[in-house]
Formats: structure tokens, C-alpha cells, sequence
């Protein structure tokens, strides 16, 4: 019951492996579309989900810049 394959007979140079510098880039590129990927799972629309988070952050920062210190600024105490 064993399996003859020709290509294991000691014939490694049918194939070229790729340079280490190519391994890394290939590497690199297959771990940055995972990434990608994942970020975009489970929401329909990734561009409008980009554009909200860059609408958060502007006001975000123009909250810092105007001084008022974010959401905090409108909370008072009350007691009676």
C-alpha cells in the first residue's frame, strides 16, 4: 500500500524555492489582506463604516481644539 511518487526520489531541483526576500514580501502582502479582510467582516458597507470613524475623529479633534473638552463639558450636576 505505498504511494510512488517521482518527484520524491531525491529530485528537489524540478523546482526553485523562492528567494528569501520574496518569501518575506509574499508573506507580508498575504498578511496585510487577512488583516484587510477581517476588518471588513460582518459590516456590508467599509467605506461608509471609514467614512463615519473619519467624521468621529474630526469632531473629535475640533472638540479639543475649540477647548471643550468632549461630551464632559455638557454634564452638570444637579441636586434638589
Amino acid at each position: 500500500m505505498g504511494i510512488c511518487l517521482p518527484c520524491l526520489g531525491g529530485q528537489a531541483d524540478d523546482y526553485d524555492q523562492p528567494s528569501p526576500e520574496t518569501r518575506r514580501r509574499q508573506m507580508a502582502e498575504a498578511a496585510e489582506k487577512r488583516k484587510r479582510e477581517d476588518e471588513g467582516r460582518g459590516v456590508k458597507d467599509p467605506e461608509a463604516l471609514k467614512r463615519k470613524q473619519q467624521k468621529r475623529e474630526e469632531i473629535e479633534k475640533k472638540a479639543e481644539q475649540s477647548g471643550g473638552g468632549g461630551v464632559e463639558a455638557g454634564l452638570r450636576w444637579q441636586v434638589s
